[in-house]
């Protein structure tokens, strides 16, 4: 039985505490918050305690850590954990800055935990299907990929200002997708972005509406697509064209009604956020992490995953600054 403490206990905590009292293989033993009240609560929710960071760090008898918290703890509390003897599971981005997160992966790894990173898309039932498929040949190669990632409205302002920008919070996902199924790193990252959703997230300096263009060193392309504001709902899609077919995973919707009568013909909505689009691979990605930690086998989604797709925002960042490519190599070093 895995022995967990779960750090944070904001929504996302809400969610991986589902998920870790939910599997036969876990058991969620204590939450920690910056906020007391908050602990308590969701500790009370679940039948566990509420204790500071530190003790469940400190206490030899959890196994493995979730790291729920904000971003700008995350390589920290990666490094705490890790040499205290624990796994870690940590949510996505590992770090707003490439540069500490590059540090965090090489303290990390001296100490030989598993450290895996919270890029949930990947169990996706939808994705991993798509993923199957191209994995048995069914497309060939593949050649031209297309990632859609558009939020239902904007997050609030406070939000934006410590999110680390568009790239680091909101594309990172379809980064770290894109390597997932392109099964390597671009050898260049074009970025163009504006912000014509909310006028008060260009004042805070970011955007809210981008495009990405990545090209492989062998020819390949993908193109992600994203906007914090999409009225009928969260749009999630991927194409994969390949040399011997098409893989699409498309929305899921509301429900599965569709309506055919001399108006048209109409469907349900998108669902509409990432929690009524996600919640089974939340469950999924918690499953794979007990699985290696309990069989000692490699994590799915490592720490230099979560680098590597950091370094890709970052290449982002500094292509929409300069309005040219950026190679990732100049970036990664």
């Amino acid at each position: 039985m895995l022995k967990v403490g779960l750090l944070g206990a904001g929504r996302i905590a809400g969610v991986h505490a589902t998920a870790i009292s939910s599997h036969p293989g876990s058991q969620l033993v204590a939450v920690s918050d910056f906020i007391p009240e908050n602990a308590d609560k969701l500790a009370r929710q679940y039948g566990c305690e509420a204790r500071s960071t530190d003790d469940i760090i400190a206490d030899e008898s959890i196994n493995a850590v979730l790291v729920a918290t904000s971003t700008d703890t995350h390589s920290d509390l990666i490094e705490s954990a890790t040499a205290a003897g624990k796994a870690v599971l940590c949510e996505k981005p590992v770090d707003l800055s490439l540069e500490r997160a590059q540090t965090c992966l090489e303290l990390a790894s001296q100490t030989g935990k598993p450290v895996m990173v919270g890029f949930n898309r990947r169990f996706d039932p939808n994705f991993s299907a798509l993923k199957m498929a191209l994995d048995a040949g069914e497309i060939g190669k593949s050649e031209l990929l297309s990632i859609t990632s558009f939020d239902p409205a904007p997050p609030p302002i406070s939000y934006i200002k410590v999110s680390g920008g568009l790239f680091r919070d909101m594309m990172i996902h379809d980064f770290d997708m894109a390597n997932y199924l392109m099964g390597a790193a671009p050898e260049s990252v074009s970025a163009f972005g504006s912000s014509i959703v909310e006028p008060e997230i260009g004042e805070a300096g970011d955007i809210d509406t981008a495009v990405v263009t990545l090209t492989y060193s062998d020819g390949r392309i993908a193109v992600i697509k994203n906007s914090r504001r999409a009225v009928y709902g969260y749009d999630q899609r991927v194409e994969l064209l390949g040399s011997k077919g098409l893989l699409q995973a498309q929305n899921m919707l509301e429900n599965t009604v569709v309506k055919s009568t001399t108006m048209g013909v109409t469907s349900a909505k998108p669902t509409y956020f990432f929690l009524e689009r996600y919640m089974p691979s939340y469950a999924n990605e918690w499953a794979a992490f007990v699985e290696a930690i309990s069989s000692g086998g490699p994590v799915p989604v490592t720490l230099e995953d979560g680098v590597q797709a950091l370094a890709m925002a970052e290449a982002a960042v500094q292509s929409l600054a300069q309005g040219h490519p950026v190679k990732l190599c100049k970036v990664l070093v």
